[in-house]
């Protein structure tokens, strides 16, 4: 039987570009796919880099501007790898085009854009996802099953941390993740913003924090050229940092959970440790992205001499998602928890149903952001936007 093909549009074409296309490509190699996604056109302001991109990564042609892209017939997907601050004019403009939407971390850049958004892809009853990837790592996956079941009983505390060094380097460029007017937030929005959906994905709902925000470096060298998370200098000239080093908070939850967050990208020798804890009345679990296949977990109802955390390789086929890939032990990586996600995305599109996270946590996720931006100004506890 034939399936049915999906054609996908995408917007950008760097780190997350890459990482999407390969996710594209691979997925239906792992997955029955029920519907086959197609790399159609993909799209960049500049003509001789975007054209690269289309061969290298299989796509079928290239536009030099996203409006082009959005208006073609033979496009049903736009996917947005774009910096922040396109987020909310590609969106609505596909949304209003009648195409489901797959977009990048954070949602927008405030929350009346991320509102908008969500109110744009309602109105027009096309499909979209944000691209949250860590959700599908099959460990954090495990974990939210063990929550859900109540093996660690109530829970006390969330404690999350994301620690990253490759901005540590005072003489690190000036790119556009430095750049408010650009990103929306610095450590915050980049990496913190993984941690809030996170803790939300497994614990609920936030209800209010108090934070402190801090920029080590407040000038840098004007950027070249830059791409993923690596830049030149154009000379020696140095542009104004707009945006936050580093952030920490605490949070309470509406169902009485107390949490603590780090955000940082000057923690050296972190290359990408995204990591939480979480404890319960009856155990607790421990996962870190460094060691992504590997969840810790300790049950209080374990015998004297016998209690500890253990270490789960979730690799097997009782683990989510694992099945589809190598046998037990046989580990997988970064690039999976993509594959997982256009899994998620296209097995809701074959059954007409919205695949998770969406819009609606995109735009919870961004009412945290500025709740720790408004209490790092106002040095006072912030309730989160819509929180009971």
């Amino acid at each position: 039987m034939e399936k049915k093909e999906l054609r996908i549009g995408m917007v950008g074409y760097q780190f997350m570009g890459k990482m999407h296309s390969h996710a594209y490509r691979d997925y239906p190699f792992y997955f029955d796919a029920e519907i086959k996604p197609v790399l159609q056109a993909i799209s960049g302001r500049n003509e001789t880099a975007v054209k690269q991109a289309a061969e290298q990564m299989g796509w079928a042609s290239y536009e030099t501007d996203w409006r082009s892209l959005i208006q073609r017939d033979d496009i049903d997907i736009i996917d947005i790898s774009t910096p922040n601050h396109t987020h909310a004019e590609i969106a609505i403009a596909a949304a209003e085009a009648g195409k489901h939407i797959i977009i990048e971390k954070p949602l927008a850049m405030t929350v009346e854009e991320a509102e908008r958004m969500y109110d744009a892809v309602k109105k027009h009853q096309v499909k979209h996802m944000i691209c949250h990837n860590y959700r599908f790592a099959p460990a954090v996956h495990y974990a939210k099953k063990l929550i859900d079941e109540g093996r660690l009983g109530k829970i006390y505390h969330f404690r999350g941390n994301y620690l990253q060094d490759f901005i540590a380097d005072p003489n690190f460029p000036l790119v556009w993740r430095l750049q408010k007017e650009v990103s929306g937030s610095g450590s915050l929005g980049d990496i913190g913003a993984h941690s809030i959906d996170l803790a939300r994905f497994l614990v609920g709902e936030f209800k209010e924090v108090v934070s402190m925000m801090e920029t080590f470096v407040k000038e840098r060298p004007i950027a070249s050229a830059s791409g993923g998370l690596s830049a030149k200098a154009a000379d020696h000239k140095l542009g104004q940092v707009t945006v936050d080093d580093a952030v920490a908070f605490l949070a309470r939850f509406e169902n009485g959970t107390m949490g603590t967050f780090e955000a940082t990208r000057f923690a050296q020798g972190n290359r990408n440790k995204n990591k939480f804890e979480i404890n319960g009345e009856k155990g607790s679990i421990r996962w870190d992205m460094e060691n992504m296949n590997n969840l810790e977990v300790y049950l209080a109802e374990d015998e004297p001499g016998l209690q500890g955390f253990r270490l789960i390789n979730c690799t097997e086929e009782h683990h989510p998602y694992a099945g589809a890939y190598w046998p037990a032990g046989h580990i997988i990586g970064y690039e999976h928890t993509f594959i997982n996600l256009v899994h998620e995305f296209f097995h809701s599109l074959a059954h007409g149903i919205q695949p998770k996270p969406d819009f609606e946590d995109g735009v919870r996720n961004q009412r945290v952001l500025e709740a720790v931006e408004k209490s790092a100004k106002s040095k006072q506890w912030v309730t989160v936007k819509g929180s009971k």
